[in-house]
């Protein structure tokens, strides 16, 4: 058991998507170049100046590729000052480094918050080395080479906690999109079902009243019977899946004609205001169900999160190739959601997403929240 947990942490990837360079990056080594040159020129107890200083001045220009390059930035830093170390313990020499070197703790935080796990193996073994090797080096007792390790080995255990975050809400979001691209699925399913269903029937009906007609017409009523029932067999297997042993839905998919009752179901606080415009009669049922389910989730979000709201406009415009859907509500500015970046607005944006519109979420221009979808008509996929 524990080879495997072993081997499994061994062979985890790098995390995705380290930034490169930030202005942040700029700003540290804007401080800290001056700082370490100064440091150099100006103390005099440095052992060995030009080589401190150009030690110094190289580890921190290193630090520009400290997430990109967490493995290969530590090792040539914490080498050359287990080198250094050597060196002083070999030949009985004084320590070379300043007090800006301190700024290298930030490699042993970045190793663990983007490296692989064989790159952090390697690594927690060369931080190992260099501490042992320094304290050794400039022993001052005991509790000194512990507080040492401390300092060495805080940030890398507050990259590894930054990395465990970071990796679970990314499963969290993964998630709610899977689940938003199955129900998706699922009313697509149902759907399209419903009508291919009434197109076997037809076909069988017409198979029955075809015996006083040409044989070629019973002839292509099978064929859209065959057809039909493949079709119908086909999505039910490559969907089948994603229902989790429920049963398809016998009635349509809720709509935009449904969200009358929706406004009614939420009751008189906060009032529901639903106003429709435009033609919005020969939307696709996808579009339809993506209005109302996103409506749906904006309401539901106001009615629990909101802060003295009093009212929730919901408005739906049928355009000429597309339909917009804008829910404000009259709550208190910035307060209808505790998390801007939630899961609920994850799935609405995934749903607009998927079927090739936009999806826009945030504070009011007097009060409140507002949320706007704008999906095509077609329901086209990007």
């Amino acid at each position: 058991m524990s080879n495997n947990v072993l081997r499994s942490l061994w062979a985890e990837p790098r995390a995705p998507h380290p930034p490169r360079r930030v202005w942040r990056d700029w700003v540290l080594i804007g401080l800290l170049l001056p700082t370490a040159i100064l440091e150099g020129v100006l103390r005099e107890d440095v052992h060995w100046r030009p080589v401190a200083i150009a030690v110094a001045v190289g580890s921190i220009l290193a630090l520009l590729w400290r997430r990109t390059h967490p493995l290969a930035v530590s090792a040539a830093v914490f080498g050359v000052a287990i080198v250094s170390s050597l060196i002083s313990l070999v030949g009985d020499l004084p320590v070379i480094g300043l007090n800006t070197m301190i700024a290298v703790i930030l490699l042993p935080y970045a190793l663990l918050r983007w490296g692989s796990g064989r790159e952090i193996g390697i690594g927690l073994g060369i931080f190992l080395v260099a501490l042992l090797t320094g304290s050794a080096a400039d022993y001052t007792g005991l509790l000194n080479a512990f507080l040492g390790g401390v300092v060495l080995f805080f940030p890398a255990s507050l990259g590894h906690a930054v990395r465990y975050w970071a990796t679970s809400r990314t499963r969290e979001l993964d998630k709610m999109r899977l689940q938003e691209r199955a129900q998706l699925a699922r009313e697509l399913h149902d759907t399209v079902a419903h009508h291919v269903s009434a197109i076997a029937i037809r076909a069988q009906a017409g198979r029955v009243v075809a015996a006083i007609d040409p044989s070629a017409a019973v002839d292509a009523l099978s064929v859209i019977e065959a057809e039909a029932s493949r079709t119908l067999a086909e999505m039910r297997v490559m969907v089948g899946n994603l229902r989790e042993d429920e049963t398809a839905a016998l009635a349509p998919q809720q709509g935009v004609a449904d969200l009358e009752r929706l406004a009614r179901s939420v009751g008189d606080q906060p009032r529901v205001e639903l106003e429709l415009s435009g033609d919005l009669a020969d939307l696709q049922p996808a579009v339809g169900a993506a209005v109302y389910r996103i409506a749906q989730e904006a309401i539901t979000n106001a009615v629990r999160h909101a802060r003295h709201v009093t009212r929730i406009d919901v408005r739906v415009a049928g355009e000429d190739r597309s339909v917009r859907l804008t829910v404000r509500d009259d709550g208190d500015a910035g307060a209808t959601v505790k998390n801007p970046s939630g899961y609920g607005l994850v799935g609405m944006t995934e749903r607009a997403a998927l079927l090739g519109g936009s999806f826009e979420a945030g504070p009011g221009s007097d009060r409140g929240w507002t949320v706007e979808a704008v999906l095509p008509r077609s329901g086209a996929a990007r």
